[in-house]
Formats: C-alpha cells, sequence, structure tokens
C-alpha cells in the first residue's frame, strides 16, 4: 500500500506542474466556446469534460458562466476540460433543443455522459470542482447515510486497507472540495468514506460534535483482522483543507514508534518535518519491553499532535544526566533539546500541549541539579564531528585564498576564470566546517595554479544563490567552466582527492587526438606536467567512421567520469590501424596504467553510455588491492565475496606474489582478493573484532561474503599462504566442508529519512499543498524518502507504522500512567529516591 501512495506523489506533482501547458483546443480564453460538432469529435477516450450547452448568453445564465470560466484553471489541474457549447437555433438535438436540457450541465468521459448538474447546484468555484470531483471518484469516495453502511464498509476494509471518514454538513462546499481534491491523490491508497448525515456524525464521535462543522476521522482498518474489534480513529483537529488533510494523512501514515539509536539532535522524523515536537523515551536493555509499551501506549495518545521516539541509551552515549527519562525536540531551529524527569505519561501528553511547561520543568530540575551540572563536561560530544568543530571552533581558518561569493559577485566570478571551483556549505552545520577545513588544505595546495579559482558560498546567507544553483544539501562542490555545465563533486572530501578532481578535470574529458603519434604519446602518460602526480591510468577510445553510436557513448560517458580519470579518443580515418595493433577492432579500448609499460585492448561490446562508465571502473580496479576508507565503496559495489589478507604493516613478498598469482588466476568476477594494512587503516581493528570473538595472530587469511549470508572463515593458520593451499580451502569452502568462524548480522543500514531541503524550509513561510517525490531508500522507503544513491551511512533507526503496532499494542495490558520502568530512573534511583521510592 505505501507503494501505491509513493507511485501517486510523482503523478501528481507532474499533473500540477504540466496541467497549465497542456494546449487547448483553440480558444485564447480560458473558457473553450465550440459549436456541438466541434465539441462531440474533439472528444478523447478516458479524457473528462464539463459542457453547458447554450443557444445564447441570457441575462441568468450570465453568472453561471462566470463560477464556470473561474473553475476552469482548477479543473484543468486535474484533466478535466470545461466548454461552453453554442447551440444553433435551429438544433433540435438531446442538449440543444429542449428547454430543460439547457438549464444543466454535463460531465463526459470520452464520450460517455457520467452526471448531469443542474446549474443551480454548481453556485461557486468550490461546488463546481467538488461536485465534478465526486462524479469521476465514485469508487474512491463512497457515500454513506446510515451507521449500518459505514460499519459494513469497515469490516470489509479491515485487514486490507485504512479509511478516510469525512462528514461535511452539506455537498459542494469548500470542505467538501478538499476531501475530493485529496481523495484524487489518496484514493488508491485509502478508502474514502463521505456523509452528509448529522447523525452518522454523532454516531462515530465519542464526543458530542458541531454537525455545522466538517470533521475528518481516519480509521485504522489495515491491522484490524477481527470483525468484532472496531477500528481506530484518529480525528483531525484542524479545519478541513487541503494541506490540512494531506498533512494528516501522512502523519498516519508514519511510523507510530522509532526506535533510534544515534544522538537525537541528529535525528529527524515526518513529525519534525511538518512542524510538530518528537518525544524520547529514554530506555536501556534493562527495562526496554515496558519502555516499550509505554512507549506505544503514549504514541496512540499523541497521535496527529507529536512523534515517540525509543531512544537506546546502551548505544548511544548521551551527556546528560542519567535520571532524565524522557527528551523533547521541537521543530523550531536552534532549540535545544529539553531533557526532563517526568512522572507519568499525563505530565507527557501536557508536556506537549502546554509549551511553557516544559520551562517550568526545567527550572526546577536546573535549580536541584546546580551543583552537579557544574562537574558536567558539557563540551564532549557524542558525535566525532560536532565534537571536533567544537573543539576547534576558536582557531580560525585562513580562508584568504578563497574566494566569498555573494548574490551579486557569484555570476560574474564564475565567468571570470577559466576553472571556478564553489564549495556551497552552511555557517552553522558541522559536516560544511569540517570540510572549510579541507577546501583551504586544497588551496594551500593549488596556489600558483593558473586558471582555477577556489570560492565559497554561504548559502545560509545566500539562499537564493543555492536555490539557483540547484544546492539542496550541505556541502556540495561544483566546477564551473565557460561554456559548459556544472561538474558536481561526489567524492570522498578528503584534501588529497578533491585536489585530484580539480586538476583532472581541467583536461577535456575525452581528450579529442588528431593523429596515432598524440594517440600514442597519451598512452604513454604524455600529459601536462602538473597533472603527473594525479594520472594513474590512460583510457583512449578508439572508433571508426561505421561505430558513431558507440562513439557517442563514449563521449557521454566522458563526461560522466570527467575528474575521476583521463580519457582519449581517437576516431581518424587510420582508427583500424591503431587497433589492430593491440589485437582489436573499434569501437574498443586501450587502457595503460602508469609505471606497466603493456597497453590492454578491450572491445566495445556494449554501446551505451552506462555500460561504458561500468566497465572503466572496473577495469581501473587494481588486481590485488589495498583496501583503505577511501576505496572500499568502489569495491562494495561490485557485490563480490572479499578474501581480505590483514596484516601489521607490509605483507611480505611471498604472501605478495602468491596472493598476486591468485587474483590473475581466478575467473573474472568470482570475488576481490584484497589486502588491508592495520597501520594505515586502524578501522580494521574495528573489523577483526566484529569478525572473531577474539584476536587472531597476524597476518590472517579471511573469506567473508557481506552480500549473502554474512558467514566470516577463517584460512587455517597452521598452512603457508599460497596460491596452492587457499584454492584447496577455497573449494573445500564452495562443497561446505568448512566451519564459519562466525556470522554477520543482516542489519539493513538504510538512511531512516530523506535530508531536509533546508533552503526550502528557509524561503518558505506557508507552503502550499504539494506532493513531495518519494525518495527512494534503496528504494527506501518508499520510505518515503532517500537516500542519495551511493549512500553509506549506516541507519540507526528501525520504525514499525501504526497499523503494524496497532494490534500489539491493543493486545498488552496499558502499562499505566507512570513511567517507573524508563531506564534513567533505575540508574538515578538513589540520587532521586524522594522521586523513585517505588522503585
Amino acid at each position: 500500500m505505501p507503494a501505491q501512495k509513493d507511485r501517486w506523489f510523482p503523478s501528481f506533482s507532474f499533473l500540477l506542474f504540466c496541467a497549465y501547458f497542456i494546449p487547448m483546443l483553440g480558444s485564447t480564453s480560458l473558457l473553450q466556446e465550440l459549436s456541438p460538432q466541434e465539441y462531440f469529435s474533439g472528444l478523447q477516450a478516458g479524457r473528462a469534460s464539463l459542457a453547458y450547452f447554450s443557444p445564447n448568453v441570457s441575462p441568468g445564465a450570465q453568472p453561471f458562466l462566470e463560477q464556470i470560466e473561474n473553475s476552469v484553471e482548477a479543473l484543468q489541474d486535474y484533466g478535466i476540460s470545461v466548454v461552453k457549447v453554442n447551440c444553433p437555433k435551429e438544433d433540435v438535438s438531446r442538449y440543444c433543443g429542449k428547454e430543460n436540457a439547457l438549464r444543466k450541465a454535463y460531465l463526459f468521459r470520452g464520450n460517455m455522459l457520467i452526471r448531469e448538474f443542474p446549474t443551480d447546484a454548481l453556485f461557486d468555484v468550490n461546488s463546481i470542482v467538488a461536485n465534478v470531483l465526486f462524479a469521476l471518484l465514485f469508487n474512491e469516495v463512497k457515500y454513506v447515510e446510515t451507521l449500518t453502511d459505514l460499519q459494513n464498509i469497515e469490516n470489509a476494509l479491515k485487514g486490507k486497507s485504512n479509511m478516510v471518514f469525512a462528514y461535511v454538513p452539506a455537498t459542494g462546499t469548500a470542505e467538501h472540495r478538499a476531501v475530493m481534491e485529496v481523495a484524487f491523490v489518496y484514493g488508491t491508497v485509502h478508502q474514502f468514506v463521505l456523509t452528509t448525515e448529522a447523525t452518522l456524525l454523532k454516531d462515530t464521535s465519542s464526543d458530542e460534535p458541531d454537525a455545522s462543522s466538517a470533521r475528518l476521522l481516519f480509521c485504522h482498518c489495515q491491522q484490524a483482522t477481527d470483525v468484532a474489534q472496531p477500528c481506530r480513529k484518529t480525528p483531525m483537529e484542524q479545519d478541513l483543507t487541503v494541506l490540512n488533510i494531506h498533512r494528516h494523512l501522512k502523519l498516519m501514515g508514519a511510523p507510530l514508534v522509532t526506535e533510534v539509536a544515534e544522538d537525537p539532535e541528529k535525528v529527524s522524523t515526518v513529525h519534525l518535518q511538518l512542524g510538530l515536537p518528537l518525544v524520547f523515551i529514554l530506555s536501556q536493555k534493562e527495562t526496554y519491553e515496558a519502555d516499550r509499551r509505554t512507549a506505544e501506549f503514549l504514541a496512540w495518545q499523541l497521535l496527529g499532535k507529536a512523534g515517540v521516539a525509543l531512544l537506546s541509551r546502551d548505544l548511544v552515549d548521551l551527556n546528560v544526566l542519567l535520571r532524565s527519562n524522557v527528551a523533547l525536540k521541537t521543530p523550531d531551529e536552534g532549540v535545544p533539546i529539553k531533557y526532563l524527569v517526568l512522572e507519568d505519561t499525563d505530565e507527557v501528553i501536557t508536556l506537549v500541549e502546554d509549551k511553557s511547561k516544559v520551562e517550568q520543568i526545567q527550572e526546577e530540575e536546573d535549580e536541584e541539579d546546580e551543583d552537579e551540572k557544574e562537574n558536567d563536561n558539557q563540551d564532549v560530544q557524542d558525535d566525532q564531528v560536532v565534537e571536533a568543530v567544537s573543539r576547534d571552533k576558536k582557531r580560525e581558518l585562513p580562508v584568504e585564498q578563497i574566494l566569498t561569493l555573494t548574490e551579486e559577485t557569484f555570476h560574474s566570478a564564475v565567468l571570470k576564470a577559466a576553472q571556478t571551483v564553489v564549495l556551497f556549505y552552511a555557517s552553522w552545520e558541522a559536516v560544511s566546517l569540517v570540510v572549510l577545513q579541507t577546501y583551504v588544505e586544497v588551496a594551500d595546495h593549488l596556489k600558483g595554479v593558473q586558471g582555477v579559482l577556489l570560492s565559497r558560498v554561504n548559502c545560509w546567507d545566500w539562499p537564493g544563490v543555492c536555490t539557483a544553483e540547484n544546492v539542496t544539501q550541505f556541502p556540495t562542490i561544483k566546477i564551473y567552466k565557460k561554456g559548459e555545465q556544472p561538474l558536481m563533486y561526489n567524492g570522498m572530501l578528503g584534501t588529497e582527492e578533491l585536489t585530484s578532481f580539480i586538476m583532472l578535470s581541467r583536461v577535456s574529458c575525452p581528450l579529442k587526438l588528431m593523429t596515432i603519434d598524440e594517440a600514442e604519446g597519451y598512452l604513454r602518460g604524455e600529459l601536462p606536467s602538473e597533472l603527473s602526480s594525479y594520472h594513474h591510468t590512460s583510457v583512449l577510445g578508439v572508433f571508426s567512421t561505421a561505430t558513431s553510436k558507440a562513439k557517442e557513448a563514449f563521449i557521454e560517458a566522458g563526461n560522466i567520469l570527467s575528474g575521476h580519470v583521463t580519457m582519449g579518443m581517437y576516431f581518424e580515418d587510420d582508427a583500424l590501424a591503431l587497433s589492430r595493433k593491440y589485437a582489436v577492432s573499434p569501437p574498443a579500448l586501450l587502457l595503460a596504467r602508469s609505471g606497466d609499460r603493456s597497453v590492454e585492448g578491450i572491445a566495445l561490446s556494449k554501446h551505451s553510455a552506462q555500460d561504458i562508465v561500468q566497465m572503466i571502473r572496473y577495469r581501473l580496479l587494481d588486481t590485488f588491492p589495498e583496501i583503505t576508507v577511501q576505496n572500499l565503496p568502489r569495491y562494495l559495489q561490485l557485490r563480490k565475496p572479499f578474501l581480505i589478507l590483514f596484516s601489521d604493516g607490509d605483507i611480505g613478498q611471498l604472501e605478495s606474489k602468491e596472493m598476486l598469482k591468485l587474483a590473475k588466476g581466478i575467473p573474472q568476477q568470482a570475488f576481490v582478493p584484497c589486502w588491508l594494512n592495520l597501520k594505515n587503516t586502524p578501522v580494521g581493528h574495528g573489523v577483526l573484532k566484529a569478525y572473531f570473538a577474539t584476536a587472531p595472530s597476524l597476518p590472517v587469511l579471511v573469506w567473508v561474503n557481506l552480500h549473502a549470508g554474512g558467514q566470516v572463515f577463517k584460512f587455517p593458520s597452521e598452512q603457508s599462504i599460497t596460491q596452492t593451499n587457499i584454492v584447496s580451502w577455497l573449494e573445500k569452502l564452495k562443497a561446505g566442508l568448512e566451519i564459519p568462524s562466525s556470522t554477520l548480522s543482516e542489519e539493513d543500514w538504510k538512511p531512516p529519512l530523506p535530508a531536509y531541503d533546508f533552503l526550502q524550509m528557509m524561503d518558505t513561510t506557508a507552503p502550499d499543498f504539494t506532493l513531495p517525490t518519494p525518495y527512494r531508500h534503496g528504494d527506501g522507503d518508499g520510505q518515503e524518502q532517500q537516500q542519495p544513491e551511493g549512500s553509506e551511512e549506516k541507519a540507526t533507526a528501525r520504525e514499525e507504522t501504526p497499523e503494524e503496532a496497532g494490534l500489539k499494542a491493543e493486545k498488552v495490558q496499558s502499562p499505566g500512567r507512570d513511567l517507573r520502568g524508563t531506564a534513567p530512573r533505575l540508574a538515578g534511583r538513589e540520587k532521586q529516591a524522594k522521586r523513585h521510592g517505588e522503585l
């Protein structure tokens, strides 16, 4: 069901964007005026249209025509055209010849009549849009008059789908229109039910509702499999507007309780993005079950008002008082998280509904704990990046070599130099400030290089520039060249990697070579001297006049790989002679690695740009690489098993020779033979701890398949590391004769939510109703969101939707209204005996 909803988002956004550009049938005015013949001959199958037939414009029909014309734009958003059909006097057809027919408007889908509307029922834009959509959405929106009808629909939906029940005092109102517009988007996700019966509203409400006001209830029926069990209902407390209803449905689809294991400052949920607070229940493993029940109980009480998260203190080293059991994070920017000590869930609910209560509780705790807080080191951060920035905040960066750009100077500056590098960052964001330090080091490395200008834009000060340059995350680095599209850097944010990217991007990619001598020189690595330290492998594409398609794909691949590799292209008449020298025929790739005199010839069997990019990236990988933090992502993308030789320093000549012999002799793409130097990459110690209960003696050879089962096998320590012994051992692994040393957990490391679009948040004060493009979390999330492709961050949140948790929360007894089960209270019970006597 979430997947269906995600499919609606891009389609609906596209519809809203494109509706104004759909060409009309020939009139420059908003309301089309056609003859009957023109109208009926122009009807398209599946396309809806609203038509009013009139012999002439009488004074009585003028107000109706004005409202019809006012509704044209609104109906066009939903693919519905509006037409006034001018009937000739002699026309005596069904729609033009009868007097009563001229007092009606007709809704067609294709040439099929769907509904007739009396003109007095279409009295304004709201009534027109509401009634037309109501007629078209007869499957998505059911109308009920009795409680029995409503219960029958509810029972039919149990275990299958959720229901949105709306009451409006009358049809054709603004509230009716809002429900219909949202149903147009969410109609395949939820079942919409509409009524105008005040008695039915009273039957479905626990209080005494006001029959003169519209109301909407979200009914959680998807997990209610028992026919005798009523669906939980969550009322929407705001007015029935499109934006409010959309917001309410987003909240109902959000996880009931989010389990987090990271710094609360970095946690983001749908609730925070929609302007609601997030309540953290602080827990530990000894009290986890009780805390989970408390969190679920509280989440149902606060559904639609605030989000609830369960934070395990065993997994996060919080620098707060041990007895704190609740934290409150508000959506307000710059407001710190409040850590509090509360007695029961009623206090939490009061906390959400009464903001002044937060300050009152905080002041009371500050007075009690003044002595203890003096001894706390509040500057210590559990986030290493934030901690590093905080530690160095008083150290001024030498940014004199970096040009600061503003809204007035940006466009002229990027045209000034042959190559302008721009860092888009936010001055308050920790990662941006760390990258700014790296950027200063890059500027120092490139000092004196002609034609390269390093600059920066603080998006917090100049959001207009960043919006215009399509910068929605921080930090972002782009390279601008005259007459070319900006080139965005998406590699590691280290000094060496960024410097290499800037220098290699100065060379055209691909570089067009005119003679065989130039091509041969290119393969020998004859490039400008300043590029010698950054150039490792030359890639030359050879094409004949008959391989133009492959040549165009190679050029596109060069645009993608620009800055990461040097690529040349030769497509002269004698290209066949050059390729035959290396035993290939055009189209072909010639690879020459620096330090290796041989040239490898590869035939291009696939002619798409992405296939060429993938082939080049694979061929550029080392045969027996040393794994580092920087290059690990490239090898993980191969999704193959790893054969890793862990070593405390450089590996011996014998092991290196045998492993290289093994690597060259294995079938292509079987596994990744590699080694890891623990002195160069200390994080390898942590890897070994995850693989083995006790640290093995080094060197140690390990087989691990991270993408299938996660089993870890250790090469027998009594055997010498030779090609013969390794091949024999691998055969035993393949036959299932070896016992794994350990098995890694199948934790799914995905981002819990999409990143904030900070610029949109800064610029938008009252956002219009727009459906965001669904972020694919791998495609996650549908999740809903998220994450950019290739993200390697591991998710620290496991989330459960309200429907998944609904029955579980029902089956357990209410946890009571106290918070005695929470971990911080258990940890701090001695110090706070007067508050925790029950423990």
